[in-house]
């Protein structure tokens, strides 16, 4: 399995991006999508997940209100609309796939290489 994640970018504070990550090959059994970044000098964190069925969400609290995560299974697409977005928003964000809930980085199964956001005050 592949993950690309493509959408990343310059904005200012404020501002909005939409990230996308696509799956290719074979999965086998449903899975769970999701984001997490990376900013520079600090570990990885979760930022938001979503369910096969994409009922179920979960987000960081830092992001809650501002971001929505949401899925297109025909298009093995996971998204990730970021409103609002602040300076300390800035990281590489990578898309994660787990034959399972994702609630941390923990168990996930396979990563997507990473997009950069930055987000200029």
């Amino acid at each position: 399995v592949q993950l690309q994640a493509s959408g990343g970018g310059l904005v200012q504070a404020g501002g909005s991006l939409r990230l996308s990550c696509a799956a290719s090959g074979r999965t086998f059994r449903t899975y769970s999508l999701g984001w997490f970044r990376q900013a520079p000098g600090k570990e990885r964190e979760f930022v938001a997940a979503i369910t096969w069925s994409g009922i179920d969400t979960d987000y960081a609290d830092s992001v809650k209100g501002r971001f929505t995560i949401s899925r297109d299974n025909a298009k093995n697409t996971v998204y990730l609309q970021m409103n609002s977005l602040k300076p300390e928003d800035t990281a590489v964000y990578y898309c994660a796939l787990k034959y399972g809930r994702i609630s941390s980085d923990v168990g996930v199964d396979y990563w997507g290489k990473g997009t950069q956001v930055t987000v200029s005050s």
